[in-house]
């Protein structure tokens, strides 16, 4: 074994903020290291927003051209999807996201990009085991940890005995499945339902709960629910998977529970899309005495501080919402905590996403549910988007806008938009959120006609009795 090498700073994992973070503590002249074990880029570049998104345009493209008709436009002949002209134009987009992410690791000055399995051995010291067997140490003065989660392994009867697929490995596939069994009714699970039926397939989703989306209001899960059965996909609410086998002919065989009784159902594919876990297992923890939570995830206070001083932890490995944007921003607390000696922190930030079903669903800020729960005195502004020139003239009049106002002064706490281009939209109220403007100031402002900006006129001037 080598001497214990010292870094100023020392990162595990090179997701979103991990490899922003590694390229900024350089270039302040830290000497500094960052572990990767897999590949650089994390889940969103590998495994989640990129490959999925580009998958997505596939399959709304197959959608269209099946509506073609709807728009005064003949094709000739049925609609055929490959499979691995779809897999390879994601894999290119992906490689070539990765390979840019890695070049920027890779050139700046006090950077050092180690490729290996990285874990504690004391509270400063960690051992890396590079890809060629070669084990390292090193020490740091600050330690980041930046390791993400990954899809969690179903708890049903017989499910070791089954190929059944993750939100990785079903990006892989290189024939449209017949007949694709989706476990869980969240966003992961809603995205895969809908593209794959778009592709071909005959799909069911299986959801333990009474609605789809369980973060969502009711009424904005009713809509969704209703836009994925106009789709000819199957749900099953309040279902839950019982056990799991594969029968003579090859299928997949799952038995589930009902509010009506059990059900078999068989399917070609099955999806687990119901659950992740931390990847903190492997970075003996124990070692360094940094605290998790009964899942694992580790814990962290509001400025992404461990129990163990100088030791944080960035992205989907301390828990809560899992999404790219949060993890950059986890980044831009530490370089201006660490860096550049400011004093900022997770505290009221705001949580925003969007769910890539079509209509898109776009949220930000606080739902009506959560509005009530807190005994705040709001408005609500609702709207279908068939009250949406623009929808209405590109015949994607599907979903419904609803925002929630603070009734005291008029300021917008939060907002869904589930329709055409949902998430832009919801980005134009973040931005009035983030500005602190009262709704009044949508309502009366003046937009260019027709686009789905100018709809923020008519939604906040449609508030419930």
């Amino acid at each position: 074994m080598s001497a214990v090498t010292p870094y100023d700073v020392i990162i595990i994992g090179s997701g979103q903020a991990g490899g922003p973070l590694a390229t900024a503590f350089g270039q302040a002249g830290k000497k500094t290291a960052i572990i990767e074990r897999e590949h650089v880029g994390g889940t969103c570049i590998n495994e989640g927003c990129t490959p999925t998104k580009t998958m997505v345009a596939s399959a709304r493209v197959a959608y269209l051209t099946r509506r073609a008709a709807d728009y005064g436009v003949e094709t000739s002949g049925s609609v055929t999807v490959d499979m691995t002209v779809v897999r390879k134009r994601k894999r290119d987009i992906v490689e070539s996201f990765r390979n840019g992410s890695q070049r920027r690791l890779e050139q700046p000055k006090n950077v050092d990009l180690l490729m290996g399995e990285a874990y504690f051995i004391e509270p400063r010291v960690i051992e890396v085991r590079l890809r060629n067997g070669e084990l390292r140490q090193l020490r740091g003065e600050i330690i980041c940890l930046n390791t993400g989660d990954r899809p969690a392994t179903p708890r049903i009867e017989g499910i070791e005995q089954v190929p059944y697929l993750n939100s990785t490995t079903i990006m892989e596939l290189d024939q449209v499945p017949e007949h694709l069994l989706v476990l869980g009714g969240g966003y992961v699970g809603l995205e895969f339902a809908q593209m794959f039926r778009r592709f071909g397939s005959q799909v069911t989703v299986i959801q333990r709960g009474t609605q789809l989306l369980s973060r969502e209001d009711a009424d904005i899960a009713q809509e969704v629910l209703k836009i994925l059965r106009e789709d000819g996909i199957e749900v099953l609410l309040e279902s839950s998977a019982n056990s799991v086998k594969k029968s003579a002919d090859g299928h997949i065989q799952l038995t589930v529970r009902t509010s009506e009784g059990e059900r078999t159902l068989t399917g070609s594919h099955l999806l687990a899309a119901a659950g992740r876990v931390p990847n903190s297992d492997t970075l003996h923890l124990e070692a360094a005495g940094i605290a998790t939570d009964q899942k694992g995830y580790i814990q962290v206070n509001d400025r992404l501080e461990t129990n163990v001083p100088d030791i944080y932890a960035l992205g989907d490995v301390k828990g809560g919402p899992a999404f790219t944007h949060i993890s950059y921003d986890d980044f831009r607390i530490l370089r201006t905590n660490l860096i550049e000696h400011g004093n900022t922190s997770i505290a009221n930030r705001l949580l925003l996403y969007t769910v890539f079903i079509d209509p898109q669903l776009g949220r930000v800020g606080m739902a009506e549910t959560e509005a009530r729960q807190q005994g705040r005195h709001i408005k609500v502004a609702k709207m279908p988007m068939s009250y949406v020139a623009r929808a209405l003239e590109v015949d994607e009049s599907r979903g419904i806008m609803k925002a929630i106002v603070d009734a005291d002064n008029n300021q917008i706490l939060g907002a869904c938009i589930l329709g055409l281009e949902g998430g832009e939209i919801m980005a134009m109220l973040e931005i009035a959120m983030l500005g602190k403007l009262p709704y009044t100031t949508l309502r009366d402002g003046v937009f260019a006609h027709p686009t789905l900006a100018e709809s923020l006129n008519n939604l906040f001037s449609s508030f419930e009795s």
